[in-house]
């Protein structure tokens, strides 16, 4: 897969979201992508930017509300077979242990 992209998907709403984010993660799975959801947004890997937009578009339209705030992050690495798992082992190999604090 060369297509990895950040999404965030949230309607505008004071009360808790999670629900809502639960429809969105939900709704990838229709799509021929691999995604991994963390607290700040859902990390998403497709074969090609079509198949990602398609499912980024399927996450927005499943999250209810008068107001939904969608933000998208691609990177299209187009002369490499890449991962989301191998750019962080990259930094991992540059820091010289797990990008992660036990904090």
């Amino acid at each position: 897969m060369t297509v990895v992209a950040m999404v965030s998907v949230a309607p505008v709403i004071e009360d808790s979201m999670a629900g809502e984010v639960a429809k969105a993660v939900a709704a990838l799975d229709d799509f021929d992508v691999s995604y991994e959801t963390n607290p700040m947004g859902t990390v998403i890997e497709a074969a090609d930017v079509e198949t990602l937009l398609d499912a980024v578009g399927a996450a927005h339209r499943a999250v209810d509300g008068d107001r939904v705030s969608t933000v998208v992050k691609i990177d299209d690495k187009r002369t490499v077979e890449t991962s989301a798992d191998a750019k962080v082992e990259s930094v991992e190999d540059h820091l010289g242990h797990p990008a992660r604090s036990d904090r």
